[in-house]
């Protein structure tokens, strides 16, 4: 078993260390991460400037790009071998309904996913950060049940995990996504030099939050599963469109 691991908090991240760590005795494992945070990047590759590959003290490997730069660097022009599953994480922060647009922890495993590797990405649903090795946990049993039981097929899971000690979980739900708010408006402030700058504002706050739902799930503690797909085609629609453009 070949593990493949990245993330978008940077190869520093003490997230990334405790999937590492984690996941220790199951196999070979390959670390490529982004050399610097790059939290929502999305599923963004570089093509205006040249990436470079290099290894920390750590063992890791660090690439200045994005999360979706470091999985496609390293299966498609790193490795000799392809990875059997990729695992991105664990990131500070939950990734749930609408966030998964714009998560770089999930475009560093849905890269995987379109380069035919199974994948999956596990979040943390806090930004304090206090049992990441329950996330860890939950992604080392995940990984076991795939080697005992692989899914004949690709697949892309998104994993979020209650910042919880690992007893106090309610077991895992297989999930759809929720959907939020929109965000909170920008906001606006004044530089050191007197020019006006804008913060994106925060992700609003849950909408559909109904049984069944990432966030219903992670509300009553249970670790919430969702299998993603890339196919954006509004199926509901094209019959509404060709009309339209009789």
């Amino acid at each position: 078993m070949h593990i493949l691991l990245s993330n978008d908090d940077g190869y520093f991240a003490p997230g990334l260390a405790a999937l590492a760590e984690a996941l220790a005795g199951l196999g070979e494992i390959t670390v490529v991460a982004p050399e610097q945070n790059r939290s929502a990047a999305s599923n963004s590759l570089t093509l205006d400037r040249p990436l470079f590959l290099r290894r920390a003290a750590n063992g890791f490997r660090f690439v200045n790009g994005t999360p979706a730069d470091c999985v496609h660097l390293a299966v498609a022009g790193m490795l000799d071998k392809l990875p059997d599953i990729v695992v991105s994480g664990i990131n500070d922060g939950a990734n749930m309904g609408d966030d998964t647009i714009y998560s770089g922890t999930v475009a560093a495993a849905t890269e995987g996913y379109l380069l035919g590797l199974p994948s999956m990405a596990v979040s943390l649903t806090s930004f304090e950060g206090r049992h990441y090795a329950t996330a860890g946990r939950v992604a080392r049993e995940l990984v076991e049940r795939f080697i005992r039981d692989p899914i004949r097929q690709p697949v892309l899971l998104n994993v979020n995990v209650p910042d919880i000690p690992h007893a106090e979980l309610q077991g895992m739900e297989v999930t759809r996504l929720g959907r939020r708010h929109k965000a909170e408006p920008v906001v606006r402030t004044t530089s050191p030099r007197h020019e006006t700058v804008f913060w994106i504002g925060a992700a609003g706050a849950a909408a559909d939050a109904a049984p069944g739902t990432d966030f219903n799930a992670i509300e009553r503690g249970c670790v919430s599963v969702t299998p993603l797909q890339i196919d954006l085609t509004h199926t509901a629609q094209l019959g509404i469109v060709r009309d339209w453009m009789k």
